[in-house]
């Protein structure tokens, strides 16, 4: 029988997707409050699943992404719409990097 690898990378993105979290565990995990994370829901840098904040669930990417969220708007001072921003610019890079993997092999 043939053995069959799983990245650690897969790895990760199961368990990114996979993971729900709460607002107040989000909140914890990134040592802010509430009113924080929902600005972030707002600018649309997080999407929460539910419609009411109470319902909300979060996914590790999510948690992945308020973290370096949080980081940009401390350590740069970039105001929320700029932290979109450079996020959306950050996807896009690593997006990127993915197409000119697959294509190079590496």
């Amino acid at each position: 029988m043939a053995s069959k690898e799983i990245s650690t990378q897969t790895i990760v993105s199961i368990l990114e997707e996979e993971t729900q979290l709460t607002l107040r565990d989000l909140c914890r995990a990134c040592s802010v409050h509430a009113e924080r994370i929902i600005e972030l829901v707002e600018e649309g840098i997080l999407e929460p699943a539910g419609t009411d904040i109470i319902e909300w669930r979060f996914t590790g990417t999510s948690l992945i992404r308020a973290r370096t969220a949080i980081r940009l708007q401390q350590d740069l001072h970039i105001n929320t719409a700029g932290v979109a921003l450079a996020l959306d610019l950050m996807d896009e890079i690593e997006e990127l990097r993915r197409q000119l993997s697959a294509l190079t092999g590496h």
